[in-house]
Protein backbone atom coordinates (compact mmCIF):
# COMPACT_ATOMS: atom_id res chain seq x y z
CA UNK A 1 0.00 0.00 0.00
CA UNK A 2 1.55 3.33 -1.36
CA UNK A 3 1.12 6.03 2.00
CA UNK A 4 3.07 8.29 0.59
CA UNK A 5 0.71 12.12 -0.48
CA UNK A 6 1.40 14.15 -3.10
CA UNK A 7 3.41 17.13 -2.99
CA UNK A 8 0.90 20.13 -1.95
CA UNK A 9 1.88 23.62 -3.18
CA UNK A 10 3.10 25.74 -0.37
CA UNK A 11 2.36 29.99 -0.83
CA UNK A 12 5.52 32.15 -1.17
CA UNK A 13 5.50 33.97 1.82
CA UNK A 14 8.19 36.73 2.04
CA UNK A 15 9.06 39.61 4.46
CA UNK A 16 7.53 42.85 3.32
CA UNK A 17 8.22 45.60 5.92
CA UNK A 18 7.74 46.61 9.47
CA UNK A 19 5.18 49.21 10.65
CA UNK A 20 5.14 51.13 13.51
CA UNK A 21 1.95 53.08 14.75
CA UNK A 22 2.24 57.25 15.17
CA UNK A 23 1.24 60.03 15.56
CA UNK A 24 2.45 61.76 12.34
CA UNK A 25 3.71 58.90 9.38
CA UNK A 26 5.45 61.51 7.39
CA UNK A 27 7.21 62.86 10.38
CA UNK A 28 8.32 59.26 11.47
CA UNK A 29 9.41 58.41 8.00
CA UNK A 30 11.70 61.71 7.37
CA UNK A 31 13.46 60.55 10.62
CA UNK A 32 14.04 57.01 9.31
CA UNK A 33 14.34 57.89 6.05
CA UNK A 34 17.32 60.13 6.41
CA UNK A 35 18.73 58.11 9.51
CA UNK A 36 18.66 54.67 7.21
CA UNK A 37 18.93 56.75 3.69
CA UNK A 38 15.68 54.98 2.56
CA UNK A 39 13.15 56.49 0.17
CA UNK A 40 9.91 56.94 0.34
CA UNK A 41 7.98 54.02 -1.60
CA UNK A 42 4.35 54.79 -1.05
CA UNK A 43 2.84 57.68 1.14
CA UNK A 44 -0.62 58.47 1.38
CA UNK A 45 -1.62 60.87 4.95
CA UNK A 46 -2.30 58.30 6.81
CA UNK A 47 0.42 55.66 5.95
CA UNK A 48 4.42 56.13 4.49
CA UNK A 49 6.19 53.20 3.25
CA UNK A 50 10.00 53.53 2.89
CA UNK A 51 12.38 51.03 0.79
CA UNK A 52 13.06 50.12 -2.58
CA UNK A 53 10.52 48.47 -4.49
CA UNK A 54 10.75 44.39 -3.95
CA UNK A 55 12.53 45.06 -0.94
CA UNK A 56 11.70 44.64 2.67
CA UNK A 57 10.34 48.40 4.00
CA UNK A 58 9.78 50.36 7.12
CA UNK A 59 6.27 51.58 7.51
CA UNK A 60 4.51 54.34 9.83
CA UNK A 61 0.37 54.10 9.99
CA UNK A 62 -1.38 56.90 11.62
CA UNK A 63 -2.98 55.89 15.00
CA UNK A 64 -5.35 58.63 16.32
CA UNK A 65 -4.94 57.83 19.82
CA UNK A 66 -1.52 57.21 19.69
CA UNK A 67 0.24 56.64 23.59
CA UNK A 68 4.39 57.33 23.00
CA UNK A 69 6.35 54.35 24.76
CA UNK A 70 7.44 55.17 28.26
CA UNK A 71 10.33 52.79 28.34
CA UNK A 72 12.16 51.89 30.90
CA UNK A 73 8.91 53.10 32.59
CA UNK A 74 6.52 50.44 32.14
CA UNK A 75 3.28 52.13 32.36
CA UNK A 76 3.15 52.20 28.42
CA UNK A 77 5.61 49.45 27.54
CA UNK A 78 7.40 49.83 24.40
CA UNK A 79 5.95 46.46 21.69
CA UNK A 80 8.65 46.67 19.42
CA UNK A 81 11.98 47.92 18.67
CA UNK A 82 14.85 48.10 15.93
CA UNK A 83 18.48 46.96 16.48
CA UNK A 84 20.63 49.16 13.89
CA UNK A 85 24.62 48.48 13.57
CA UNK A 86 26.80 51.74 12.92
CA UNK A 87 30.18 51.97 12.66
CA UNK A 88 30.90 53.86 15.39
CA UNK A 89 28.46 54.66 18.04
CA UNK A 90 29.41 58.17 19.07
CA UNK A 91 29.26 59.49 15.51
CA UNK A 92 25.82 57.28 14.33
CA UNK A 93 24.38 58.62 18.29
CA UNK A 94 25.40 62.35 17.30
CA UNK A 95 23.76 62.16 13.48
CA UNK A 96 20.56 60.26 15.34
CA UNK A 97 20.30 63.09 17.41
CA UNK A 98 21.05 65.79 14.84
CA UNK A 99 17.82 63.89 12.88
CA UNK A 100 15.96 64.14 16.00
CA UNK A 101 15.85 61.20 17.87
CA UNK A 102 16.19 61.62 21.87
CA UNK A 103 18.72 60.02 24.37
CA UNK A 104 16.38 58.49 27.38
CA UNK A 105 18.08 59.29 31.02
CA UNK A 106 18.80 55.24 31.56
CA UNK A 107 21.50 53.24 29.39
CA UNK A 108 21.62 49.49 29.97
CA UNK A 109 24.98 48.81 28.63
CA UNK A 110 26.19 51.71 26.60
CA UNK A 111 29.84 50.08 25.55
CA UNK A 112 28.00 47.76 23.64
CA UNK A 113 24.47 49.35 22.97
CA UNK A 114 22.70 53.02 22.94
CA UNK A 115 19.04 53.40 23.24
CA UNK A 116 17.94 55.94 21.69
CA UNK A 117 14.02 57.33 20.87
CA UNK A 118 12.50 58.30 17.93
CA UNK A 119 10.79 61.23 17.13
CA UNK A 120 7.51 59.23 18.17
CA UNK A 121 8.55 57.91 21.21
CA UNK A 122 9.90 54.26 20.01
CA UNK A 123 13.17 53.13 21.44
CA UNK A 124 15.33 51.84 19.09
CA UNK A 125 18.99 50.69 19.91
CA UNK A 126 22.30 51.32 18.13
CA UNK A 127 25.23 48.71 18.26
CA UNK A 128 28.26 47.73 16.64
CA UNK A 129 27.72 44.49 17.35
CA UNK A 130 25.13 44.11 14.22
Amino acid sequence: MNTSTPETSVPAVRFAAVTFDCPDPAELAHFYGQALGLPVGYESEDFVLLGEEGAPGLGFNRLADYRRPTWPDPVQEKQAHLELGVDDLDAAQARLLALGAVEPGSQPQPDRWRVLLDPAGHPFCITTFA
